[in-house]
């Protein structure tokens, strides 16, 4: 049985921290990285993996003696992805963005140094949302991505030392939000011309997928197309994974 697994299929009543390894490992790396000129128009990049390390494992402590636990899990992502399955261009444009020097060793610095999850196909966004919303676990989500406002649960946000508590209401609006709104960094562009403002007025004050649906037919786009989108933003959740199996139960709207 896979660690994944097992964790989901038992309740863990401690506090748990599910700490966003990709992005503060990111953040660690980049600030410890040094531009070096050797003279003679010789350059180079170099990290001082133990600045780097440091500024991680200050970063864990800050959460932990802010949410007044010591009981967290680093996620990280899978080398593969399955939304590159649904959309080949899904995040085609960070092939060309460079990851900080040392990050690759970073990320074995934590694997062998702290508990770790990941599961293949995913990102750490998900391994936080399907474990944040698994029955029986007191877990706090810790990310400043705000790709993570669209999973209901707790949700601590460092940057800004907000501990916010997301309604299921209002995570389906954040996800529906982002299907209209799309993602250009992650390489999907959602429904042509529709930003937060004109979402927020779509949407209104009942949210539902017919809406989504109808804004996007009205740019002659349909509803399959608004489906992948919606499978792109999709940050999954306990429900849109098959414990038995292992395996994603890609999402589905509810008519």
């Amino acid at each position: 049985m896979s660690y994944f697994k097992r964790y989901l299929q038992r309740p863990v009543a401690e506090t748990t921290l599910l700490i966003d390894a990709d992005l503060y490992l990111y953040r660690a790396c980049a600030a410890s990285e040094e531009t070096i000129d050797w003279g003679d128009d010789v350059w180079s990049l170099a990290t001082d993996l133990k600045v780097a390390k440091k500024i991680f494992q200050e970063s864990i402590d800050a959460m932990c003696e802010h949410l007044q636990t010591g009981h967290f899990i680093c996620c990280l992502s899978d080398r593969d992805n399955f939304r590159k399955d649904i959309d080949p261009e899904y995040k085609g444009g960070r092939k060309k963005v460079r990851k900080p020097v040392g990050y690759p060793e970073m990320v074995k610095w934590v694997q062998s140094t702290f508990i770790w999850y990941s599961e293949p196909m995913l990102e750490a966004d998900d391994v936080m949302g399907i474990m944040g919303t698994a029955p029986g676990h007191n877990t706090i989500i810790c990310s400043d991505d705000k790709d993570m406002l669209s999973v209901p649960g707790r949700l601590y946000r460092p940057m800004s030392g907000e501990l916010l508590t997301i309604s299921k209401a209002e995570a389906d609006l954040s996800f529906l939000t982002q299907v209209l709104t799309g993602d250009p960094t992650d390489g999907y562009s959602g429904c042509k011309g529709i930003g937060k403002v004109s979402a927020a007025r779509i949407l209104g004050h009942t949210p539902s997928w017919n809406l989504v649906v109808n804004a996007y037919a009205k740019q002659s786009l349909n509803e399959k197309y608004a489906l992948t989108q919606a499978r792109l933003a999709r940050i999954l959740r306990y429900s849109d994974w098959d414990v038995e199996k292992n395996q994603i139960k890609l999402w589905e709207p509810t008519r």
